[in-house]
């Protein structure tokens, strides 16, 4: 991987980081104007836009999940991936410590709260509150389904059949998200990117949030199952969805013709 592509790689992931926990620190330190204008639908809103945001400003990888899931599709060649990875979490590290600078003074005063990652959301009962939280297993089904949709997405973009959305990829994706969120969110915080989650974590960490690294939902739902997922969703997009040939067997048929 070239130098430029690799800093691509690293600034994309940062605007995704910085402007989605950044919207997630405005949701936990508190609302600007009057009660109730912040809330999930604010959060979802934000990583939305700042999905499409990263897309349109930089438009490089900022998921290392999606790009393995592209190297076993034969889409990216494999010696881009361990650079990717490194690009992203090193993104997504600059990218939460540029969040902690713009909110230092509310993290510090509230006792560094965590806004750095997703996580088990709570159980509520008719609107209240009740003990308990999603367990690890439905957090981690949340997280496949919602990764798998996310996949498809990303994939359906640059199918031939919708070039039409070429263009206006990132914005199509970046609804998905919404989507997702709105959605899919509740169980797991819809981490979708292990970058996107373990690279602030590791940030968070050392900034003084508590609990981080606590048991091993930090490696589950937002780190292993997004990548089994993104390789799930190849598989099924073109065997199912795909209105051409994989980029696999077209390298087959290429090689062919260039022996005949």
């Amino acid at each position: 991987m070239r130098t430029r592509e690799f800093i691509a790689v690293v600034l994309a992931t940062f605007v995704l980081i910085l402007l989605g926990d950044g919207v997630v620190a405005s949701v936990v330190l508190g609302p600007r104007g009057a009660a109730g204008n912040y809330n999930w639908n604010t959060i979802a809103f934000g990583w939305a836009f700042a999905v499409a945001s990263a897309g349109l400003i930089v438009g490089a990888d900022n998921n290392p999940a999606i790009t393995l899931a592209n190297a076993v599709r034969g889409a990216v060649p494999w010696r881009k991936v361990v650079p990717t990875f490194i690009g992203t979490f090193l993104g997504g590290f600059l990218g939460a410590l540029a969040v902690f600078l713009v909110y230092r003074d509310g993290l510090v005063s509230a006792g560094m709260p965590n806004i750095w990652t997703s996580g088990a959301g709570a159980i509520y009962d008719s609107g209240h509150a009740a003990a308990g939280a999603y367990s690890l297993l439905t957090a981690s089904i949340a997280e496949f389904f919602g990764t798998l949709v996310l996949m498809w997405a990303v994939l359906a973009v640059s199918d031939r059949k919708n070039a039409v959305l070429a263009k206006g990829g990132p914005f199509v994706v970046g609804g998905v998200i919404l989507a997702i969120g709105l959605c899919l969110g509740g169980p797991s915080g819809y981490s979708l990117n292990p970058a996107r989650d373990l690279a602030p974590r590791m940030f968070g960490f050392l900034a003084g949030s508590k609990g981080l690294f606590d048991g091993w939902y930090w490696l589950v739902p937002p780190v292993l199952v997004p990548c089994v997922a993104c390789i799930a969703a190849v598989f099924t997009y073109d065997a199912f969805l795909n209105s051409e040939k994989s980029p696999a067997e077209d390298r087959v048929v290429e090689a062919g013709l260039q022996r005949s």
